[in-house]
């Protein structure tokens, strides 16, 4: 029970990674919001984890949304202890100036923006919470990817939008460690996910065959590989560990 008692936010926990990570966070004892745009996926995953989960529907670009998704998770278990900003989405493959400019916002709002406004919202209410015994009073947990260290070709502005998540978790987490707040970052492979075929353009088992061959181990990240690399990072076992991107891809970066 490595998060026994503690509270948390779960973006994008309707399917996939963020999906997993709630259930992950269930097991081993949070309290766990699941935020999603899509209140019916929200909802599924959270009646499948008893009354240690509760669904949320929020866009998580929208301030308003934001604030009201942290103050539900307050109002119902009482002070957050973590944050999960997994919410992400991507542009298909395709040659950069073919972009456009709708989906290039949509990645700033919902990889970038998003992450601004919940940490804007949740640093000060984990500011002003006493510390524990050890000085902590919460963690961030951002969602990044091996597209921000080892970019694929065709999908420039995905890539750039988790290069600066990882930039941003890294600057993060010097400003706030001396108020006892960590922040960390998952970078998973392309993975069994609702995101996969956009990643791949199509999917078939030609294309999936070419994606694995860049990962050694030779399979997709799967939901409960990132619950249980955010489990660790989130858990008092990983206090002294801040501002880390942690690979979670089967050993394509290396």
């Amino acid at each position: 029970m490595r998060l026994q008692d503690k509270v948390a936010i779960v973006t994008g926990g309707g399917s996939g990674f963020g999906a997993g990570i709630s259930t992950k966070f269930v097991a081993e004892g949070a309290k766990v919001l699941v935020v999603d745009r899509d209140a019916a996926a929200a909802e599924r995953v959270a009646g499948g984890l008893g009354p240690a989960a509760t669904p949320f529907r929020a866009d998580v670009a929208v301030a308003a949304d934001v604030r009201a998704m942290v103050d539900a998770a307050e109002a119902r278990f009482g002070p957050l202890d973590i944050l999960v900003n997994n919410a992400g989405v991507t542009h298909l493959p395709q040659p950069t100036e073919e972009v456009s400019e709708a989906d290039f916002d949509r990645i700033v709002a919902v990889n970038m923006k998003a992450i601004y406004l919940a940490v804007r919202e949740v640093v000060p209410r984990l500011k002003a919470r006493a510390a524990g015994a050890d000085g902590s009073r919460g963690v961030i947990l951002n969602m990044a990817s091996t597209a921000g260290v080892s970019p694929r070709p065709r999908l420039s502005w995905y890539n750039a939008s988790k290069g600066w998540v990882i930039t941003a978790t890294r600057a993060l987490a010097v400003e706030l460690a001396p108020f006892g707040i960590r922040v960390v970052a998952l970078n998973p492979v392309a993975g069994e996910t609702p995101l996969l075929k956009s990643f791949m353009g199509e999917d078939t088992p030609e294309m999936r065959a070419k994606f694995l061959s860049t990962i050694p181990i030779g399979r997709f990240s799967r939901p409960d590989d990132l619950g249980n690399a955010a489990c660790f990072l989130c858990s008092d076992e990983a206090s002294m560990i801040t501002g880390v991107a942690m690979e979670v891809d089967g050993g394509r970066c290396i």
